[in-house]
């Protein structure tokens, strides 16, 4: 059996020759010249002839390669070069590439601006988003941002743009009075209230009955509507909630004004509320064999309601309405802009209250189509617990009625402004929230970061964007799916929406 030798390394080596004592220095030099060339034929050798024992280091390229690039068949020159492909589902793209993976909603809709990471159009509809997109459950859109950086911009543009695919605007509470441009270029109306000012309206006017309602069911409904609103404005001004007594003091007051109402052929008013429950005597008349004195239990109720008769809301909503309800203008908003300059905002909730009940009439009708109700500086209506009431309501219906709500604000932390954690106010907060499907925010300041992060669930990504962004520049949060999108104006618009005229 023939066993071949192991193969062993090839060595080359050279060593000095020995010279003995006495050479002359001839033959010295060519003793050392000899070992110079030996010692060359060794490493020429050794270069030739790789060892499989070599250092792995021996074999590796030269870190530094010519300008003309690698040479041999490693330079991938004619593309030889090929890699494995690296294959993920769309759903860990968008994970780990949370803007630049996103596909958009689609080119149905109206006009927005740019996505800044696709550099493609951006377009929004929620009505055409509702049941195409996973996690859209409703219409309703939250726009938060701080002053200066476009959101009343972007909610007017908006607004203007939906009138071309048939939507109507309406605005039950201008605080500022910038919405009346806007409504007056459109061809629509807008009411302006305020002392001195000759429009009235009467929160107590009935809706048109819907024809698929008899009219004893209507009757019950607008009485129901009648009840809210009373209640509404009597906890707005006592600044706290009602006794059981005092709710029994409105249902009998508001069935002897009606009564009598439609014996003389007329509507009841809201002075005719204050002036049955300041008669102590007729009302417990009308409770007949109810325990307790009515008279008693409602002496707070007609001094709360007395202010919107002869308070400083006098004259506005304590008489018949001077203007009727038009459901075909393209849109309405109530002008507040006389109201709540002192800095207490009782008075323009009680006033936007009243507006947002007789504007009730056009929301109830299923056949009116797709509206818009924009509560613009919605902030300044946290703190009142009443009117979070009627707008969770209204949120709640906003699928059934046809409507979406757009909420503005400056913080997200003014939601935290309705009450203490576990209140009521902050719980109602809390629940327009949760029932946006469409979150909106522009920059936001550096300490109000957290409190954005953990209302909307914000990544650190986001929380990084939305501390820098531009003006007219906003994060789209929509159905959970990212979007930085910019806001483009049109010249007409820049100068209608303008709201820095009197800086300039």
């Amino acid at each position: 059996m023939n066993h071949r030798p192991a193969r062993r390394a090839r060595r080359a080596s050279a060593s000095p020759l020995f010279t003995p004592h006495g050479t002359d220095r001839a033959s010295r030099k060519a003793a050392r010249r000899q070992l110079a060339e030996a010692t060359a034929k060794a490493r020429t050798a050794a270069a030739g002839h790789p060892t499989d024992d070599a250092p792995a280091e021996h074999t590796m390229p030269a870190p530094h390669y010519p300008a003309s690039g690698r040479p041999g068949p490693h330079s991938a020159r004619g593309h030889r070069l090929k890699l494995p492909a690296h294959r993920m589902t769309t759903a860990v793209a968008a994970g780990a590439y949370p803007f630049l993976a996103e596909g958009g909603l689609g080119a149905e809709g109206i006009y927005i601006g740019s996505d800044v990471h696709a550099e493609a159009s951006f377009v929004f509809d929620p009505f055409a988003l509702y049941g195409r997109v996973e996690g859209f459950t409703n219409p309703n859109v939250l726009l938060a941002g701080v002053i200066g950086q476009g959101k009343s911009a972007l909610a007017k543009s908006f607004a203007l743009r939906s009138v071309a695919f048939g939507y109507r605007i309406y605005v039950p509470c201008d605080p500022k009075g910038e919405w009346t441009p806007v409504a007056q270029a459109l061809g629509g109306t807008s009411v302006a209230l305020g002392p001195g000012l000759p429009g009235r309206l009467n929160p107590l006017d009935a809706a048109p009955r819907p024809a698929s309602v008899t009219e004893a069911d209507w009757a019950g409904e607008i009485r129901k509507r009648r009840l809210l609103l009373l209640g509404s404005l009597a906890r707005t001004v006592l600044g706290r909630q009602l006794l059981p007594m005092e709710h029994t003091a409105l249902d009998v007051a508001l069935d002897t004004v009606v009564t009598h109402a439609t014996r003389d052929n007329r509507t009841p008013l809201l002075g005719d509320i204050a002036t049955a429950l300041n008669n102590p005597t007729a009302l417990n008349e009308s409770a007949g064999m109810m325990s307790g004195q009515l008279g008693d239990a409602a002496r707070d109720l007609a001094h709360a309601l007395r202010r919107l008769v002869h308070g400083d809301l006098a004259g506005m909503f304590d008489a018949p309405s001077t203007v009727q309800f038009d459901p075909t203008v393209p849109m309405l908003t109530i002008d507040l802009s006389r109201l709540g300059g002192s800095g207490d905002d009782t008075a323009l909730v009680l006033a936007m209250t009243c507006a947002s009940a007789w504007m009730e009439s056009a929301l109830t009708d299923p056949r009116g189509g797709r509206r818009w109700i924009v509560y613009d500086e919605a902030w300044r209506l946290m703190r009142h617990v009443g009117l979070l009431q009627r707008m969770q309501a209204q949120w709640k219906l906003s699928r059934g009625l046809g409507i979406a709500n757009l909420m503005v604000i400056h913080r997200l932390s003014d939601l935290l402004t309705a009450g203490d954690a576990g209140s009521q106010g902050r719980a109602l907060a809390e629940g327009l929230l949760a029932d946006c499907s469409t979150r909106i925010v522009y920059r936001q300041e550096t300490d109000q970061l957290h409190a954005a992060a953990s209302l909307l669930g914000l990544t650190s990504v986001e929380m990084d964007a939305i501390a820098h962004l531009n003006r007219g520049r906003g994060l789209w949060k929509v159905a959970g799916r990212s979007f930085i999108v910019q806001h483009h104006l049109h010249p007409n618009e820049l100068s209608l929406f303008d709201t820095d005229t009197r800086m300039h």
